[in-house]
């Protein structure tokens, strides 16, 4: 999971618990908020009533009958007006009470203001009710407003969230791309600065920077010591080599000396086959290649079948050429050559007597995929991890190998920005993809 989806979550449920709690306050403590809803509406209503009442009105409204009542269309509120028996020292005093009433024959329970209080002379009693349902309908709907506004509340968060720390880890992200994704070449290392006014973010981007400064003074130094060192070693083993074929010619020569001459040159050529392999990984790695030649995948692949024809009947490895399309590729003639029969010279290697290699390939909306596929040892999960490695052999009895095959091959393939991908199974074969973008023609 992506650091700002998990910093966007831990806002999110952090601001969520902090609302779900004032939430469950709110809901826990809706009776009471209602009730003093209420019980606040009917003591506004009793004092725009006492305000408003007059001696002229009282009489009115007592006329002809001992009590006033008078309620809305629905029955929910009502108010009730009676005299009582005068007390000169009566204060006005008020208090809640919940109670059933009857209006035109419906009884409902209501909440309850009763007050009583002197009035030029008098003394009366005044209800003011308010039905249940009034309650219960206040209380849901509260609910509900307390329930909505969580929601909204959470999405808004996590909204806000997410955009906030998108913009905010920005740079985190063009760095991780800019100076660690995208750079396949410690020689084109970008040490342009993200721009960013997090600390952080310039600690890290300075960071990397001196770094990949260290990696590419190293990996300088280690690519014109393997330079100058296979030039210096090409020269005396050429020299030995040279001395050896000569002594060889001399008659005399007993047949022990001779073999041990014969075993002394093929460890030379092999040292010399190791040194111009790492002579070409290092000539490939510092771009000393140009890239103009237009080349054929198709025709490569004909030429490494004629090359290595006499192996694949030697070993008895049945060659399949499935190519469809007829796709070229901008680029070194003799390193992409290299590169194809590397893989087909592996898979002869490594295949089992009587096993195949099949060659196909297919096309996507924007790549051109060519496939080798063989039916030979194939390779572990750690095994495929270290293929490209320098010197890196699997556990094989074969002599010829330097483990350096491979590695010549993701140098090219680098070279010419090719992917590549290898699909293996122990004694199920090994299949390697070569991903070419639609630049091809």
């Amino acid at each position: 999971m992506k650091l700002q989806i998990k910093l966007a979550l831990y806002n999110t449920l952090t601001k969520l618990a902090i609302i779900v709690f004032t939430g469950l306050l709110i809901l826990f403590s809706l009776e009471k908020i209602t009730y003093a809803h209420i019980s606040l509406r009917l003591r506004n209503k009793k004092d725009l009533f006492i305000k408003n009442l007059s001696s002229k009105e009282i009489n009115q409204i007592l006329n002809q009958q001992q009590s006033f009542t008078n309620y809305n269309i629905l029955k929910e509120e009502y108010i009730f007006l009676k005299p009582i028996p005068y007390q000169a020292n009566r204060t006005s005093k008020e208090s809640f009470s919940t109670q059933p009433r009857t209006i035109e024959k419906n009884t409902d329970n209501y909440l309850i203001l009763t007050y009583k209080f002197n009035f030029d002379g008098h003394s009366y009693l005044l209800e003011i009710g308010d039905t249940m349902d009034a309650v219960i309908q206040l209380k849901q709907t509260i609910r509900e407003f307390t329930l909505l506004m969580l929601v909204v509340a959470l999405l808004l968060t996590l909204v806000i969230d997410l955009i906030f720390t998108k913009y905010l880890l920005a740079p985190f992200y063009q760095i991780i791309d800019r100076k660690l994704i995208k750079v396949n070449d410690p020689m084109n290392f970008d040490y342009g600065k993200i721009e960013t006014t997090t600390q952080d973010f310039k600690l890290l981007d300075d960071s990397i920077s001196t770094l990949m400064k260290k990696i590419t003074d190293l990996f300088i130094l280690e690519k014109q010591f393997i330079a100058n060192v296979s030039h210096e070693l090409l020269t005396p083993i050429s020299i030995i080599s040279s001395r050896l074929e000569n002594v060889l010619l001399n008659e005399e020569l007993k047949e022990d000396s001779e073999n041990k001459i014969f075993a002394s040159l093929k460890t030379l050529n092999r040292l010399k086959s190791i040194i111009n392999s790492l002579l070409l990984i290092s000539k490939v790695e510092n771009n000393q290649f140009n890239k103009n030649d237009e080349i054929p995948i198709a025709g490569i692949i004909n030429e490494v079948y004629l090359e290595l024809e006499d192996r694949l009947e030697d070993r008895k490895v049945t060659f399949e050429n499935k190519i469809k399309y007829a796709r070229s590729i901008r680029g070194n003639h003799s390193l992409m050559h290299t590169v194809l029969f590397n893989i087909i010279n592996n898979s002869i290697k490594y295949n089992k007597e009587q096993g195949s290699i099949t060659v196909t390939d297919y096309l996507t909306p924007d790549e051109y995929i060519l496939e080798i596929a063989d039916t030979g040892t194939g390779m572990s999960e750690q095994q495929i991890e270290k293929a490209f490695n320098r010197f890196e052999k699997l556990d094989t009895d074969e002599k010829e190998s330097y483990g350096l095959g491979l590695a010549i091959v993701k140098s090219i393939t680098t070279f010419h920005d090719i992917k590549i991908q290898v699909s293996s199974a122990s004694d199920k074969g090994t299949a390697i993809k070569l991903i070419f973008n639609q630049q091809l023609h």
